[in-house]
């Protein structure tokens, strides 16, 4: 699809420094989300300032770039932090696993050029490079942003930064297990069916009365699964899982599973149910307890069969080359970074 690059008339950007965007925009954001060429759970408002409360690096600066009809209708949200010279989504990198302009498809060239526009016009912000992490393969970003950068005289490069491994999902789960490889089909019937044996159930917490403290025996499960997820829940992200939970919870998208045998959980799926799609955003796991059983297997199988049951159309297991989600069915999309420099 090609997009036009002129600037449409009565259309007026501007730039909020700091956090007082999330107040601002606190009644039109989600609204206008809902109508962007990207809509991922990363990108509501609830996420961006969790995130920016929790995780804003050093020494940065909160830029966002909102974009106006003459009449006021918001049209673009570009939300980014600059630090040291260099302009980057809010979100960037580790923990969120998709980021783009807010805007409708049809606005974008004319957003992303007023945008780039107020960058340039604003001797206020000292930049050197924009870096953008995280862009879906199928976003118009990907074909807007090369020609505004060569109309500006900008360097552009882009490259593939991480692949998110998705499964397609048909109508049953009898269907979902068909699409398998036989022998992963076999061994996947083969656990499940041993878990039916045992004291195995599934729970699931869309609502609670003390979400926190699920949360907490979430983020416990998802230490003890490896050294480096043990390492990489630093406090900052403990709050963020928090933070992210209540604002799910309470706009009716968490998704949040247990494997419990014999009364003890012993792995946990930390999920979004947004879009039509389910987003698997991490997982847990005690690998020193009923592990013969199988319980993250048996986790994943049984929160697929339920995002079939609820009709849903996709289950992405987000970034992450990880050999199990392949054994799923999954298969690669690319996420994208970008990267444009000025002009010396």
């Amino acid at each position: 699809m090609q997009y036009r690059l002129a600037t449409r008339p009565h259309m007026n950007t501007s730039a909020i420094i700091g956090n007082s965007a999330f107040t601002k925009l606190e009644s039109e954001w989600d609204a206008l989300l809902s109508q962007s060429m990207t809509d991922t759970p990363f990108q509501k408002l609830a996420y961006q300032k969790a995130w920016w409360g929790s995780l804003q690096p050093s020494g940065s600066e909160l830029v966002t770039f909102v974009t106006r009809s003459d009449d006021g209708n918001l049209l673009g949200i570009g939300c980014f932090f600059l630090i040291e010279g260099a302009l980057h989504l809010n979100g960037c990198v580790e923990e969120t696993d998709y980021l783009d302009l807010i805007s409708s498809a049809d606005n974008a060239p004319a957003v992303w050029q007023a945008t780039l526009e107020c960058l340039k016009n604003s001797p206020s912000l000292s930049w050197q490079t924009i870096d953008l992490c995280n862009i879906p393969e199928e976003s118009p970003t990907r074909e807007i942003l090369p020609r505004l950068a060569d109309g500006f005289g900008w360097r552009y490069d882009e490259s593939i930064i991480e692949v998110c491994p998705t499964v397609c999902l048909p109508e049953s789960f009898e269907a979902y297990l068909e699409l398998l490889d036989p022998r992963q089909r076999r061994e996947l019937s083969r656990k499940l069916r041993r878990a039916e044996g045992s004291e195995t159930l599934t729970a699931l917490i869309n609502r609670s009365t003390d979400i926190d403290a699920d949360v907490d025996s979430f983020l416990d499960l998802l230490q003890k699964s490896t050294f480096e997820k043990r390492d990489w829940l630093n406090d900052g992200r403990r709050a963020l899982f928090h933070e992210v939970a209540r604002s799910a919870q309470e706009g009716g998208y968490l998704q949040l599973m247990f494997t419990e045998i014999e009364g003890r959980r012993a792995a946990g799926l930390f999920n979004f149910d947004y879009n039509g799609r389910i987003w698997v955003y991490n997982s847990g796991l005690d690998p020193a307890i009923f592990s013969a059983l199988s319980p993250g297997v048996v986790l994943t199988a049984k929160a697929i069969e339920e995002a079939i049951r609820l009709g849903r159309t996709e289950f992405d297991f987000l970034r992450g080359s990880e050999e199990y989600k392949y054994r799923f069915g999954a298969v690669d999309t690319n996420i994208f970074k970008i990267r444009i420099e000025k002009a010396a």
